[in-house]
C-alpha cells in the first residue's frame, strides 16, 4: 500500500520546542515539516509506513501468542527438569504476597504489548478496509499514552541477568517463546519506529 495515495486533512499541530502553532497536511516522500519560527521539525514523513506498521502489528501479534503458549525457559537440576512460561514470574510474585510488583509486571510484559499490537491492527484495517470501526482514533490515543510502559526490553535485561545468576546452580534450557519474545521486543521498537501519528490522524479525521 502506498501511503501517497491518503488525502489527509490539516491538523493543527503545536512546535515542540516553541509552542508555535501550525496547520499542516500532506508531507510529500523524503520531506519534512519544520517549524516557520525556530526551524524544529514537526512532521518527516515515513515511506510506506501503513504498510510496514500494519506487517509489524500482525507478525508481534503471532510472535505474542507464542511468547505466552509455549515454555520461556526451562532449569534442569538434580536431574529433573522444571519449565516456566512468561506469566510464571506474575504467579511467583503474586504468591509471594508481591502483588503490587506482579501487577506491573503484568502490566508491563504483556497487557501493553498486547494492547499496542491489537490496537494498531485495528486502528490500521480501515486504511485497507472499508470500514468505519467504532472509537478508533481513541484507542490510538489510549495506544499512544500508554506506549511507554510497555518495557520488554527492561524485562528482557532483567532476564539476561537472573540468568547469569541461576546458571551456577542449574543448567538453563531457552524455550521456544524466549526466541519468540526477542524477537517481539524487536518488533515493537520497529512498529513504533516505522508508524507515523501524523498520517494516521489525518486519515481519521480528528486532531491529536
Amino acid at each position: 500500500m502506498n501511503d501517497n495515495l491518503q488525502k489527509p486533512k490539516l491538523l493543527l499541530i503545536s512546535c515542540p520546542e516553541c509552542d508555535l502553532l501550525h496547520r499542516i497536511g500532506f508531507t510529500p516522500s523524503d520531506g519534512t515539516a519544520r517549524c516557520s519560527r525556530c526551524g524544529a521539525i514537526l512532521h518527516r514523513h515515513k515511506k510506506n509506513s501503513v504498510a510496514r506498521a500494519m506487517a509489524l502489528a500482525v507478525s508481534g501479534l503471532i510472535l505474542f501468542v507464542i511468547a505466552n503458549v509455549y515454555p520461556f525457559l526451562g532449569f534442569r537440576m538434580s536431574g529433573q527438569i522444571r519449565h516456566s512460561n512468561l506469566i510464571t514470574g506474575v504467579v511467583e510474585l503474586y504468591g509471594q504476597g508481591m502483588w503490587m510488583l506482579a501487577t506491573l509486571v503484568l502490566a508491563t510484559t504483556i497487557l501493553v504489548p498486547a494492547l499496542q499490537l491489537a490496537g494498531m491492527v485495528y486502528v490500521l484495517l480501515p486504511f485497507y478496509l472499508d470500514l468505519k470501526l467504532p472509537k478508533r482514533m481513541a484507542i490510538f490515543r489510549i495506544i499512544k499514552h500508554f506506549q511507554p510502559w510497555g518495557m520488554t526490553e527492561v524485562f528482557f535485561l532483567g532476564i539476561l541477568v537472573s540468568l547469569v545468576k541461576l546458571s551456577r546452580m542449574a543448567t538453563i534450557i531457552p524455550g521456544t517463546a524466549l526466541y519468540a519474545f526477542m524477537a517481539l521486543m524487536l518488533v515493537l521498537a520497529g512498529m513504533s519506529a516505522v508508524t507515523d501519528p501524523h498520517l494516521i490522524w489525518a486519515h481519521g479525521g480528528k486532531q491529536p
